[in-house]
């Protein structure tokens, strides 16, 4: 009879454990309190040496000087150098208590003495105690002041920083390699999320590329239908529309980004070439461009900085009033900052909902903006991303009767 195989056994629970293992003898970890008792502690007794020796020496000087008699007896007569009202002759009594008098003076003033050098000596310890106090807790100290700078510079989207901080394996060194662990995590989940972005909108293009020819060829052909064409039309606005959008994504992560390789950029030059992009449909929509350009040059990504130009001058020019519109375009330095500034007349924008205007797809009373034909909803996010990028950012502002003030501040 054929005995029956035996069941697989369960594989084996992983022994490793992903947490950080406790060290053996947890209580001879150099933590930072330890660091700072045995500091401080030796400080307080190394003053407290110093300050005895000190006192020591002063005590012995003080009582050297007073172990000399204040008087002494010449030819049967007592004289003193330092009791000017000793009497020379007198009975018993009289002399002996004018010599108490004398030493207790004497006394007193080595007293005297020994207190104001030892205040002395104290202040000077003191100044020196916490002149050293001030370099050992800027030394103790040092690692956050590391911890501070990273944080700032990946609060400048740099996301790879690291603080990668050596020393004693203290609370400091683990916050630090906590805070490298989570910036780790951080980067790979905003890179992640940046690369799918791009990617969904690099396969997206070919589709919507493919259609725009096929609708194309179709409204090329005379013969074809009233009906087919008007549908050839506007099934070619709206894929026109989903290209645009994909455009505005495709961008829209690529600025997310700190930008690496930067050049020698004019916002003056910049907004000329934006206000002549704008200057047909402003033209049609009878809305007037005006504004000085005064140079202003910063350190960026001459592609982004168009766009963000271009962007609000079309904003600016879509949404402005039927008739009798403006549009003031300026570049500038202003507190050593380049400034570009776009203001326009328009419908009037409450402030609280400013802020609507700079998320994506969303334009002013909650409404959805891809819904309408000015825009795919993209151009002030993809303005404030680039600006951030690049280290500045945008601010707006309603004007009094309509429209908006949009300034974009970069540093030079």
């Amino acid at each position: 009879m054929a005995s029956t195989p035996a069941p697989p056994q369960a594989p084996p629970k992983p022994t490793w454990d992903p947490r950080r293992p406790a060290p053996p003898l947890p209580w001879l970890r150099p933590t930072i309190r330890i660091r700072l008792t045995l500091l401080y502690g030796g400080m307080f007794l190394i003053a407290g040496i110093l300050l005895l020796s000190i006192i020591y020496l002063i005590a012995a000087q003080a009582l050297n000087v007073g172990s000399e008699l204040p008087f002494k007896i010449t030819e049967g007569r007592v004289t003193s150098d330092i009791c000017s009202n000793l009497p020379s002759s007198g009975t018993s009594d009289v002399m002996n208590k004018a010599m108490d008098r004398c030493v207790n003076d004497q006394r007193q003033h080595a007293l005297d003495d020994l207190l104001s050098r030892s205040l002395l000596a104290l202040l000077g310890l003191a100044i020196i105690a916490f002149a050293f106090g001030y370099a050992m807790a800027g030394r103790v100290l040092s690692p956050l002041g590391r911890i501070l700078r990273t944080a700032r510079a990946v609060a400048g989207s740099d996301l790879s920083r690291r603080i990668e901080l050596d020393g004693p394996d203290d609370e400091l060194k683990e916050l630090a390699d906590t805070f490298d662990d989570m910036l780790e995590r951080l980067e790979r989940a905003f890179t992640a999320q940046q690369r799918f972005v791009g990617n969904a909108s690099h396969e997206l293009r070919t589709p919507l590329a493919i259609n725009r020819t096929l609708l194309e060829v179709h409204l090329s052909d005379p013969g074809a239908p009233v009906e087919l064409q008007q549908l050839g039309k506007t099934l070619l606005a709206t894929n026109e529309r989903s290209e645009q959008l994909v455009e505005g994504l495709l961008l829209l992560a690529r600025s997310d980004n700190q930008i690496v390789e930067r050049k020698p950029v004019d916002l003056a030059e910049v907004a000329e070439q934006a206000v002549d992009q704008v200057h047909g449909e402003a033209v049609a929509k009878g809305v007037a461009i005006r504004g000085e350009q005064k140079s202003a040059v910063v350190q960026g990504n001459g592609v982004l900085l168009e766009r963000i130009a271009l962007n609000l001058v079309q904003n600016a020019v879509r949404y402005n009033v039927a008739e009798g519109g403006w549009v003031e375009v300026t570049t500038e330095i202003q507190h050593g900052q380049a400034v570009l500034t776009v203001s326009n007349t328009g419908p009037v924008v409450p402030a609280y909902e400013v802020d609507n205007l700079f998320e994506p797809f969303k334009r002013l009373r909650g409404a959805d903006r891809t819904g309408s034909d000015k825009g795919v909803g993209l151009g002030l996010s993809i303005v404030r991303s680039v600006a951030r990028a690049h280290g500045g950012h945008i601010s707006a502002q309603p004007r009094e009767g309509g429209g908006l003030v949009m300034r974009v501040t970069l540093p030079v």
